[in-house]
């Protein structure tokens, strides 16, 4: 199934500076983070942030912060808080018919509005893959996880977490399948503006 725009929230998981100093390949992670969360607000992509511990890691860094509609501070190392879960919530009632039924509510049952949850952080193993888990067993969203916007401080425990994410239901995308997936044409007014993102 392709990422719909209208569907869709990004998350962005603790993108804070004492993390990324300790990241393999951090900075290009960052950068793809950046450019998803400037085509989210281009595309009216809700976007959503993460602090783990900002009183010792600091706040998410600006180019981030100033896209989220929300920055919400954690201890918990998986984000998937009540809090988090209000945020990703709000729905309009009935089922959006065109997805799998796994993702479709249950007679009764509230259903996200944007049940597409993309997914870009520190660190993967960590913080990413506990809270990609963690909405992944309440069985109200989807996740995609942007496996070049999210690192470790080793390719071993990034790797790993994409793994074991993949085995549990997650999508492995690339910064620019979300992009393009999001835009679905060349004729979407905002292509060339996105599409600069990655020239």
């Amino acid at each position: 199934m392709m990422i719909q725009a209208e569907l869709s929230q990004l998350l962005l998981v603790d993108w804070q500076p004492r993390l990324i100093a300790a990241l393999h390949d951090g900075q290009a992670a960052l950068a793809n983070a950046i450019r998803l969360a400037t085509a989210a607000q281009r595309l009216q992509v809700p976007v959503w942030g993460t602090e783990q511990n900002p009183s010792k890691l600091g706040e998410l860094v600006p180019d981030l912060r100033g896209r989220c509609q929300q920055t919400l501070a954690k201890m918990r190392f998986s984000a998937a808080s009540p809090q988090l879960q209000s945020c990703l919530m709000p729905r309009p009632a009935g089922n959006a018919r065109s997805l799998p039924r796994h993702l479709r509510a249950q007679q009764g049952e509230a259903e996200p509005s944007r049940p597409m949850v993309v997914i870009s952080g520190c660190e993967a193993h960590v913080c990413v893959l506990q809270t990609a888990l963690d909405l992944l067993e309440q069985e109200q969203w989807g996740v995609w996880l942007v496996t070049d916007a999210c690192a470790s401080r080793t390719e071993r425990n990034r790797d790993a977490a994409y793994d074991r994410l993949a085995s549990a239901g997650a999508e492995l995308v690339s910064t620019e399948m979300v992009l393009f997936e999001w835009l679905g044409t060349a004729d979407h007014p905002e292509f060339k503006a996105v599409q600069a993102l990655i020239r």
